[in-house]
């Protein structure tokens, strides 16, 4: 090897080192610094009873494997969006299914017969059939031998109105649960007549179809479907650790799973800073296995991070769990 091409060579070498020492500086988030503050807790559904999880499928009626009750609170009701807000929680997830009258009824379920007394597709019922159901009747944590909530669901299910109405000032991430476009446009007009403050505090996420829609009639407002999270997780990998952000990043709602996110370019302080630099909020969820992804339920599972001055966001499902720990 010749003089001048080890001299080269060196040259390489240096500006290499260089450039590696720059990504790591300009991502590092041990140098960046904790922002202070506190993590954004985002209860799933307010304050839900608990249920097995095993050989959990996408049609699994879940209020007939609850687990033994330890608050009297059922899911998407306004009491247990209340006893979440009073536990901590700064942010609701409500999932949200159009009526035939034109509303939206805050509900999970496809359909009605696994939690209430009725049948059918819940979307093929007027609001005022829905909120006429018992949305407690089908809860048992015996195997059916006993239904400890049921009678007291009667009138509980309330539409997406009354749940804004009921907390004006509140933040909630509303769960569109269809991949209907036309879903999506019922929600850009219902979302575009609200107050621009009051639609501000909200964000949406669901199938890939409507929430396109959504981000298509309403550009700047927050959204997230399973293809945009993808784009966006995709395009950061390759560019972000130059402090590019992709558009589909921008104004939008991550759920991070905590697998994933150690491999994110400056995570957690510095990913969380450039996230919220463009209007997205972030929030930290259960590992990712391919399948379903859960809250994070168990303090321990972020001592480390809550440590470390985590000022993101955090999804849980035991928002009685979590909330205490954290203002403890």
């Amino acid at each position: 090897m010749s003089r001048r091409t080890r001299k080269r060579l060196l040259v390489a070498v240096v500006a290499l080192g260089t450039f590696a020492a720059g990504v790591f500086v300009a991502n590092s988030s041990w140098l960046y610094g904790a922002p202070g503050g506190s993590p954004v807790l985002l209860a799933h559904r307010g304050l839900a009873q608990g249920f097995d999880r095993t050989g959990l499928a996408g049609d699994t009626c879940t209020a007939a494997r609850m687990l033994p009750p330890e608050h009297p609170y059922l899911e998407n009701t306004i009491a247990s969006m209340r006893a979440a807000f009073d536990l901590g929680a700064g942010a609701v997830e409500l999932d949200i299914q159009p009526t035939t009258d034109g509303h939206f009824a805050v509900f999970h379920d496809w359909t009605v017969d696994c939690r209430t007394e009725g049948r059918g597709v819940t979307r093929e019922h007027s609001l005022a059939e829905l909120q006429a159901l018992d949305i407690g009747h089908g809860y048992t944590a015996d195997g059916g031998r006993s239904f400890p909530f049921r009678g007291k669901g009667v009138g509980l299910m309330p539409s997406l109105d009354q749940a804004l109405e009921a907390f004006p000032e509140r933040r909630f991430l509303l769960n569109v649960k269809s991949n209907d476009p036309v879903e999506g446009e019922m929600l850009a007009r219902y979302l575009a007549a609200l107050p621009s403050e009051r639609r501000d505090l909200l964000a949406a996420y669901g199938g890939d179809r409507p929430i396109a829609v959504l981000r298509q009639r309403l550009p700047g407002f927050r959204s997230m479907s399973r293809a945009s999270i993808k784009d966006c997780f995709v395009n950061y990998a390759a560019l972000g650790w130059s402090g590019h952000m992709p558009e589909s990043c921008r104004r939008s709602v991550l759920l991070v799973p905590a697998n994933i996110a150690p491999w994110l370019w400056g995570w957690p302080h510095r990913f969380v800073a450039r996230m919220q630099a463009v209007g997205t909020p972030v929030f930290l969820i259960g590992p990712w296995t391919g399948g379903f992804s859960e809250g994070i339920d168990d303090p321990a599972q972020i001592a480390d991070l809550i440590t470390d001055g985590y000022a993101g966001g955090i999804e849980t499902d035991r928002i009685d769990r979590i909330g205490p720990a954290l203002n403890d």
